[in-house]
């Protein structure tokens, strides 16, 4: 069912683009959203249709129709990603960069849930019936290792193993700038950031604790490697981090990784390097690592 909304702007709101206006004042809309919105003529300002930076003007009502939501099915598709471990308990995934993990508003196809429904047999449900399987994420741009559980069994076992911090994830990362230590670790909390929903913060008002661990691989003219070792979970963890102490990821959109003077990269230059964990039924200690992709390979030949 479509729901609707009936706003009026204050004194204060005068001036704002129409799209940041309202997902300020529509708690369910991102400022993407409310601008997909207004371009479906689905808003209107005093009864008429207008564009996403229409600036606003107080006393004027707008009405915002949202759309029941798309329903998302969980079709098996052929979605590109390697598989470098599999038995009956679990798989290993090498992600590549552009794949989002599992289906989400706007996110409805060809993501990685929809890749393994294709090639593995059989996925826990514990997760949910958008997340069979999906015992971590990976953000969109970032490639790298992931590990997907086949049954429940191995689900319960291997989140006990995240919530213990038994999972050794290592991440090698392109940040601006090169460290003046050789190493350290950051140990800042991150919340949700208190203006802009998708980013998360070191300085938000509600915070959990956050620690990563890093070191200098190898250093260039304006940029150096860094191996980045996440100690809790965090979203965007490692972004946030990295950022905090003046070095963000290359080309990261979200928190200062685009510079104008400073290296270019297509993404985030964020891989997820290495994983090591406890086989859930043998108890087995097990490691892998996947190389760079292309892309990654391709910046850091740039800079040599």
């Amino acid at each position: 069912m479509s729901r609707h909304y009936q706003v009026s702007v204050t004194e204060e709101a005068a001036g704002k683009r129409l799209d940041v206006f309202l997902a300020g004042v529509i708690p369910e809309l991102t400022r993407s959203q409310a601008k997909k919105l207004i371009r479906e003529g689905l808003v209107r300002v005093d009864g008429q249709v207008v564009r996403p930076k229409y600036l606003v003007k107080p006393g004027q009502k707008i009405e915002v129709i949202i759309p029941p939501a798309e329903k998302i099915e969980l079709v098996p598709e052929e979605v590109p990603f390697e598989i470098i471990y599999e038995d009956e308990d679990l798989a290993v995934i090498n992600k590549p960069p552009g794949i989002v993990v599992h289906p989400a508003a706007g996110h409805t196809k060809g993501t990685l849930v929809h890749g393994l429904l294709n090639k593995l047999k059989g996925l826990s449900g514990i997760g949910g019936e958008l997340r069979p399987g999906i015992v971590h994420r990976l953000d969109k741009d970032t490639s790298g290792l992931l590990v997907v559980a086949k049954n429940d069994l191995a689900h319960r076992a291997l989140i006990k193993q995240f919530k213990a911090r038994e999972v050794k994830k290592i991440y090698l990362a392109l940040v601006h700038g090169v460290p003046r230590k050789k190493e350290g670790q950051i140990d800042l909390p991150i919340g949700r950031h208190p203006v802009h929903r998708k980013k998360m913060s070191t300085k938000a008002r509600v915070s959990r604790e956050a620690i990563t661990l890093w070191r200098v691989i190898k250093t260039f003219k304006k940029a150096a490697l860094i191996e980045a070792r996440p100690l809790t979970g965090r979203t965007h963890q490692i972004r946030v981090h990295l950022a905090a102490i003046g070095h963000p990821i290359i080309g990261d959109p979200l928190y200062g990784g685009q510079r104008p003077q400073g290296p270019k990269a297509p993404r985030q230059m964020l891989h997820a390097f290495q994983l090591s964990l406890t086989h859930p039924r043998s108890g087995k200690h097990l490691e892998f690592q996947a190389e760079l992709p292309k892309d990654f390979k391709e910046v850091l030949d740039g800079l040599a």
